[in-house]
């Protein structure tokens, strides 16, 4: 790596960080609810407004049901969050429902749950960014014009925070957390307060619009499923739930007690907000629809704010700074809501990728003792999903929670089964009690879940929650692929018994296009190895050039025979590819040594000057069975200044010889 992406990935993440310093990033409550809780925090930023956008196709009556539908939502948020606060107890290792499932169900019903969270991770940053697009569009009419372009580039920010590593992206989220959460109360009570106790008659700005609704008469089914429809959709307030079961490990000791103390705040202050939210709003008689235009008495030029927007502006009227902050830290939230899911995906890809369902590659730390693969895989499926939909909250909010409801209902149902499979065993009186108490909590929380999935598939399935369903499946099946792969490769490597037997022979071939320094040196090497057979090989390409290094090589002190291969074509790779195959023919039991000469470079220009017939020559060597491929490494000049070694972070790396960062004199 030169030295200048050296340096622009340091800016951009800061200096790598040693294997040991892992218990260093782990985070006390005070940094965890922000970066695990935001999420389920900021949907009362949408979850609300989808409840009265679904209410106002039945006219603006409907909206007298809001507060029952909150209350419905906030019931199994309740009962959602209790329930988790047994996972978190039980399964502290940071498999959260997927460990759940699978040790509980089996391994088919884990990768449902982890192809479904995988999807939901992905929808909660679509979803949180493309809903902060529209607050801050609230305020700044460019950014309402912008909101894919604006959803893009705060992904990507976002996704360079996240590098940097755990705690600091923690921190980094603190502020705007906490100034939601005040703001918000801020505007709650003192709207409330107003209201109920001062006896102000505050009405928003869209209170004296009628509205065209799309049906005014329901009645029967046809309400009781819009009804159904508006909970469905108000259910996207639990998501984010989960993810502190899947982040247990980056808690402080004692983890289990810090995560349930950390769930149980997450769930009181968003079951508050919720209902807050949707109070204030209909007493002021907020008017929401979909398109404006069924909007009776609104001006020509009206544009429609969030929810959240004209609330703040209501209850601050006269006081602007009050609307704008509540309108920036509401876009701020939302943009780190999707934090939750960049620290969700990565810890449960590695735990997959561990699994053999998913790449290795997704295991792995990088500098900042992040999961960078699995990180930069996060926001690359986000920004397809916001640039496929607009970033239109309404359009991805249908593909939305299905995933974290069947996880919800698999983590259950295994919660379920480890009771009970405790409980056969168990002779403790105390303890049983506790397992029969945790035991009810869970089969209360499947019921509340299991409802709630069935009301989402049959309410929002035609409207796009088939996409995350297909998505999931596909997922499940890739995931199973990658497992069967890594099995196989596995039996032949394991399975298949060594015959111990040496090869007869050592045919060894140096490649040669001039007889310069690099090609002295690789037959040096090539020679001390010691083959039975050596030669050097040159593909005629042009026959002067040819004819020139055939002079230069009889002149020489050179004993090794040189081969000229003709290529009547002018391509290098099959003939010797063809060269290769006649040797090993030939003398089936021979290995078969190819020594290439190579350039190394300083500048990644260079590269892309040099070595590509060498590059082409080894991708093809490689398929060939019997045939060992050896780089033979020349250092030009522009490489010398890659040759210091740079600041070494491993352990033991001072007993090596390497200075410590910091410590140099």
């Amino acid at each position: 790596m030169s030295k200048l992406t050296t340096a622009a990935k340091r800016v951009l993440l800061g200096r790598p960080f040693r294997s040991d310093s892992l218990g260093h990033t782990l985070l006390p409550k005070r940094i965890a609810l922000p970066v695990f809780a935001s999420d389920a925090m900021s949907s009362v930023a949408y979850a609300p407004e989808e409840i009265f956008l679904v209410l106002s196709a039945a006219g603006i009556s409907a909206y007298l049901y809001a507060p029952w539908v909150g209350l419905a939502v906030a019931f199994v948020m309740a009962v959602v969050v209790a329930s988790y606060r047994q996972n978190v107890h039980a399964y502290p290792s940071g498999g959260g429902d997927y460990e759940v499932a699978t040790t509980n169900l089996g391994p088919n019903a884990g990768l449902t749950v982890g192809s479904a969270l995988l999807v939901d991770y992905v929808l909660t940053v679509a979803v949180s960014i493309s809903s902060a697009a529209s607050n801050i569009g609230s305020a700044i009419p460019f950014v309402a014009t912008h909101k894919v372009l604006f959803a893009v580039v705060a992904i990507a920010v976002l996704t360079a925070i996240n590098l940097r590593g755990v705690r600091e992206s923690g921190k980094a989220f603190a502020i705007p957390t906490y100034a939601f959460i005040v703001g918000m109360a801020a505007m709650l009570g003192w709207g409330l307060f107003r209201i109920y106790i001062l006896g102000d008659d505050i009405q928003a700005v869209s209170a004296g619009f009628g509205l065209n609704a799309e049906d005014e008469h329901l009645y029967g089914l046809a309400f009781a499923f819009l009804i159904a429809r508006a909970f469905s959709s108000g259910c996207a307030a639990l998501t984010g739930v989960e993810a502190i079961s899947n982040g247990v490990p980056a808690f402080r000791k004692p983890k289990s007690r810090n995560a349930a103390t950390t769930l149980l705040l997450l769930g009181a202050i968003a079951i508050v907000l919720l209902m807050g939210i949707i109070i204030l709003a209909q007493k002021i008689g907020v008017v929401y629809a979909h398109d404006t235009s069924n909007l009776v008495g609104a001006p020509a030029d009206y544009h429609q704010k969030t929810l959240i927007a004209q609330i703040a502006e209501t209850v601050f009227h006269g006081f602007p700074i009050g609307f704008f902050f509540i309108t920036i830290v509401t876009a701020l939230i939302l943009v780190l809501a999707a934090n939750t899911a960049f620290n969700g995906f990565p810890v449960l890809g590695s735990i997959l990728a561990q699994d053999r369902y998913l790449p290795r590659q997704l295991h792995t730390r990088g500098d900042r003792l992040a999961f960078s693969n699995g990180i930069l895989f996060l926001s690359g499926a986000a920004i397809a999903f916001v640039v496929m939909f607009g970033a239109e909250v309404t359009k991805l909010i249908q593909l939305y929670i299905v995933g974290v409801f069947v996880s919800f209902v698999l983590s259950q149902t295994g919660m379920l089964r480890h009771w009970t499979r405790l409980l056969r065993t168990e002779t403790d009186p105390a303890q049983r009690r506790k397992m029969m108490r945790s035991r009810v909590i869970n089969a209360i929380g499947l019921t509340a879940t299991g409802a709630v999935l069935v009301i989402v598939l049959i309410t929002k399935f035609f409207a796009g929650a088939w996409i995350a369903i297909i998505t999931m499946v596909a997922i499940f099946i890739v995931m199973k692929l990658i497992r069967k792969h890594y099995d196989s490769v596995s039996r032949e490597l394991d399975e298949s018994e060594w015959d111990g037997v040496l090869p007869s022979r050592t045919h060894s071939i140096v490649l040669v296009s001039k007889l310069h320094l690099p090609t002295r040196r690789a037959l040096a090497y090539a020679r001390a190895t010691r083959p039975d057979t050596l030669e050097a090989v040159t593909v005629n390409v042009d026959d002067a050039d040819t004819r020139r290094l055939v002079r230069e090589w009889e002149n020489s002190e050179i004993n090794v025979p040189l081969k000229v291969i003709e290529s009547p074509y002018r391509e290098i790779t099959k003939p010797v590819l063809d060269y290769v195959k006649r040797v090993r023919k030939d003398a089936p039991r021979d290995v078969v040594t190819v020594f290439i000469p190579e350039y190394v470079v300083g500048h990644w220009w260079e590269q892309v000057l040099h070595n590509q017939s060498a590059l082409r020559l080894k991708g093809r060597l490689l398929f060939e069975p019997g045939v060992m491929v050896t780089s033979v490494p020349w250092q030009l000049s522009s490489s010398a200044h890659a040759k210091q070694p740079a600041d070494v972070n491993a352990p033991g790396s001072v007993r090596r010889g390497f200075e410590q960062p910091g410590r140099r004199g």
